[in-house]
């Protein structure tokens, strides 16, 4: 069984920097981490690996530095890795990332069929929730989002069972591989790499992809190919208005009920009035 986790790099949360023309992420001079929710994926996909002896691929996107991410991956247990790099890819929106990773992975498929794509929920950073689905689509696999649990794999029959969370409950799936697999966070607890795997992590000679290694279409890749575009990015001003205290005679739930409707309705005399209208009307 062949597994490809698709990991980002991301730029710490607490120091993003927005550029003032491109409107696109700053990370030169911004410490980087793995997705954190990329983490639980690969979590997944090495305890599938150590019940049946997969072979994991970590791929990303990215520049040059997010070479780290990779090692810290292998470093935690994955089989090899590849960062997919060139100039040609920067800019690229949801929808050239889906792109790019598929031809990648496809080109991995040549030399070993893909079963399963793991990919993080989303991610800190584009929060869209948008690549897993995009590339599934791309691959032409079934997709199974927001997974809690894997519960069986079934080689010969090529199947997998999984726990499935929505809001009505949880929904148990089973569906042909290969497929696409994203995992909530909190399903799993990342695992410490082992010595020998780090000491293999940083002797790792990496495979460094660029666009023509992967036959990628410029026109489709970077911000040539990414439709999306951001007209404005703006901090959101805090509101002027204080809260206010509304004081309730009593400490009973329905005495603080009634004095905080009192008070809706009397900042707001018209929605009273449009509740007694649609009451009256039976609405």
């Amino acid at each position: 069984m062949h597994i490809v986790v698709c990991i980002k790099q991301v730029p710490d949360s607490a120091q993003i920097r927005i550029h003032p023309v491109t409107n696109t992420i700053m990370r030169q001079g911004v410490p980087a981490i793995i997705n954190p929710f990329d983490l639980f994926s690969l979590e997944e996909a090495l305890r599938i690996k150590d019940r049946v002896g997969a072979r994991v691929t970590v791929l990303t996107m990215g520049p040059p530095m997010a070479e780290t991410s990779l090692r810290k991956a292998l470093s935690l247990g994955a089989d090899d890795a590849v960062l997919l790099t060139d100039r040609k890819f920067a800019g690229s929106d949801t929808l050239a990332t889906s792109y790019a990773l598929t031809s990648a992975i496809k080109k991995l498929s040549e030399e070993e069929p893909v079963d399963l794509v793991f990919c993080g929920k989303q991610t800190v950073d584009g929060d869209t929730a948008q690549v897993g689905p995009g590339i599934a689509t791309r691959l032409g696999f079934q997709q199974l989002t927001y997974i809690a649990k894997i519960e069986a794999i079934d080689e010969a029959a090529k199947e997998i069972v999984v726990h499935r969370r929505s809001e009505g409950g949880v929904q148990v799936m089973k569906t042909k591989l290969p497929c696409m697999i994203t995992m909530l966070e909190g399903t799993n607890t990342i695992r410490f790499g082992k010595m020998d795997d780090m000491f293999r992590a940083a002797r790792y000679g990496l495979k460094t992809w660029s666009k023509d290694t992967t036959g990628a279409d410029e026109t489709k890749v970077g911000l040539k190919g990414s439709p999306t575009v951001v007209s404005k990015v703006f901090v959101p001003k805090p509101r002027a208005e204080r809260a206010k205290m509304v004081e309730a005679e009593g400490a009973s739930p329905d005495a603080l009920a009634a004095a905080a409707v009192e008070a809706i309705f009397g900042a707001q005399p018209k929605l009273a009035e449009d509740l007694v209208g649609r009451a009256a009307a039976g609405l």
